[in-house]
């Protein structure tokens, strides 16, 4: 668990940066570039002797949607929302991992399914009633929210099935999808042509490949393998409190005070609902 809160606690940083320093910037690039940065700092560590031929391509398939297609769909949010609204609309992304893992499992667990009903109240309550209603921003993150939740449910639902080592021995595979898909995308849409970014958006990029891709979805990941299914749901939603707390004092944004409070502790007692059943199912079986 401590892994998903450090995770989220890097990526609340990345949505006032992208929408203060790369509103302009193409989306699909910006994609392109961070997941290069984030690829590298994970090749070193690459280990092929390990993984068979599936799993290369099973990584790298997961990668593709969970960061290819998420980053993508991810930044042209942006066009239309500024960056705690994006963070705030992540909130439907718990119910999509229960769905999807019950799907994938054929099985529901109820007490799972009451934290991911939590931490999207929670959620919620912290969105309240939007000022300006941006249906394509809203569509643009809700299909982000997807592809993320698809790549959490069949990276965990893959490492419970096989064993394929370290995460460090394979992350390189699963940025390294998420890098082609982006640059299938880039190349097809001709987004190479006119690419001239600032050399502050550059470093604003090279910071969101290190930080929070390489570092906070390495972490992600890594805590995805060791929590059950609702203890990951509810987990999505952490970084929207983070995402408000950092705009309010770093990017000096406002925040409704009246629905962060009530929303956190929602979501706070989603995860607490979680621990408690935990240590209260090893206490019996013990």
């Amino acid at each position: 668990m401590k892994s998903l809160w450090f995770s989220s606690l890097l990526f609340s940083f990345s949505f006032g940066l992208i929408g203060r320093y790369l509103g302009e910037v193409d989306p699909v690039m910006v994609a392109f570039a961070r997941l290069c940065v984030a690829m590298l700092v994970f090749l070193p560590f690459l280990r092929c002797s390990t993984l068979s031929v599936w799993d290369w391509l099973t990584l790298s398939g997961i990668g593709a949607i969970q960061y290819g297609l998420m980053y993508i769909v991810y930044i042209y949010a942006f066009r239309w929302m500024s960056g705690h609204e994006v963070a705030l609309y992540t909130v439907i992304t718990p119910l999509y991992v229960i769905v999807l893992h019950g799907l994938r499992q054929s099985r529901f667990h109820l007490l799972y399914v009451l934290a991911a009903v939590l931490a999207t109240v929670g959620g919620g309550i912290l969105v309240g009633r939007p000022t300006t209603y941006e249906l394509m921003g809203i569509v643009l993150i809700q299909v982000s929210n997807l592809c993320f939740a698809i790549g959490q449910v069949e990276y965990k639902l893959l490492c419970e099935r096989r064993s394929i080592g370290n995460s460090s021995e394979h992350f390189a595979i699963l940025y390294g999808g998420g890098a082609l898909m982006a640059g299938v995308v880039a190349a097809a849409g001709g987004h190479w042509r006119g690419f001239a970014p600032s050399f502050e958006a550059w470093l604003v990029m090279a910071y969101l490949g290190l930080v929070p891709s390489a570092l906070g979805f390495f972490f992600w990941n890594r805590g995805a393998r060791m929590v059950r299914a609702g203890t990951l749901a509810a987990a999505n939603n952490l970084k929207i409190p983070l995402a408000v707390v950092v705009s309010l004092l770093v990017f000096r944004e406002s925040v409704v005070w009246a629905r962060f409070v009530p929303g956190t502790l929602l979501l706070l007692a989603s995860l607490i609902i979680l621990r408690l059943y935990r240590s209260y199912v090893t206490r019996s079986s013990g």
